[in-house]
């Protein structure tokens, strides 16, 4: 009889766990009201080696500004050569050779490798002020090819283009989708390869400080963000490896629990 007392007890302990509510899935669970923290001093993207850039140099010089931007090239329908054309549908652009350097009109060799696309517009404009070909220069420079990746526990995996200098690593997880249900948020890795080594970064999504102190917080040129599967995906490859999980096996086997202990106890 005491047995049978303390059957309906312990079976619902049971149901409670497994019902349990995850606390590892909402965002920046530290983060309060007005809450002011200090971000990772970040100036954007400093260009490497085979990076692709665009360079438009407009003055009041016509003659000079055609003679300072690289040609608009198109490949026609049904010709083997590419036409040049007067047209803003494209950009020809500069790929950083593994001097760090490019190769200007009128201006020769620039090295611009590690500095950014404020600092690159400056640099050209002085040369071009400072030879004295051409006055009042406004210098424009957008990234061509430089571009992210996300994988793993997200909704729309891919490769996805920077299209400014500052990116973090939360706007790069909406770009995808967000993480699915079943992605680890307090360790998200983010590879990064520069000059020779590659880093990997852990990234806790869990706290919004340590989320902003992270030196992964802006991605980088080529950075890889990888969202780990959690426990309960790691289990789905295995036959029955999430059944201890699921509500419905707990209801089960207190019914069965309560025919044995009734059968035997009556």
């Amino acid at each position: 009889m005491k047995f049978k007392r303390i059957l309906p007890l312990v079976l619902a302990v049971m149901l409670v766990s497994s019902c349990k509510v995850p606390r590892d899935v909402t965002y920046f669970q530290d983060l309060k009201n007005g809450q002011v923290d200090e971000i990772v001093n970040n100036n954007g993207i400093r260009l490497k080696s085979d990076d692709k850039i665009s360079i438009i140099v407009k003055s009041r010089n016509a003659e000079i500004t055609n003679s300072l931007n690289l040609p608009v090239t198109n490949q026609v329908l049904g010709y083997a050569e590419s036409s040049v054309i007067n047209t803003s549908r494209g950009v020809s652009g500069y790929t950083i050779d593994r001097n760090g350097e490019i190769d200007f009109p009128m201006i020769g060799k620039l090295r611009i490798a590690g500095l950014t696309r404020e600092e690159v517009a400056e640099r050209v404009k002085k040369e071009i002020e400072d030879r004295e070909l051409a006055k009042d220069v406004v210098v424009t420079v957008e990234f061509l090819n430089l571009h992210f990746s996300v994988s793993g526990e997200v909704n729309r995996p891919g490769q996805y283009n920077f299209g400014r200098d500052k990116v973090s690593i939360t706007e790069a997880l909406s770009m995808a989708g967000d993480m699915t249900l079943f992605g680890r948020r307090d360790s998200v890795f983010v590879i990064r390869e520069s000059e020779g080594k590659r880093t990997t970064y852990f990234v806790n999504m869990l706290s919004g400080r340590e989320l902003v102190n992270s030196p992964a917080y802006y991605l980088q040129q080529n950075d890889q963000v990888y969202v780990q599967p959690n426990d309960y995906r790691k289990r789905q490859s295995r036959v029955n490896g999430n059944v201890f999980q699921q509500p419905s096996f707990w209801m089960s086997l207190a019914s069965v629990l309560t025919t044995v202990a009734v059968f035997f106890f009556k």
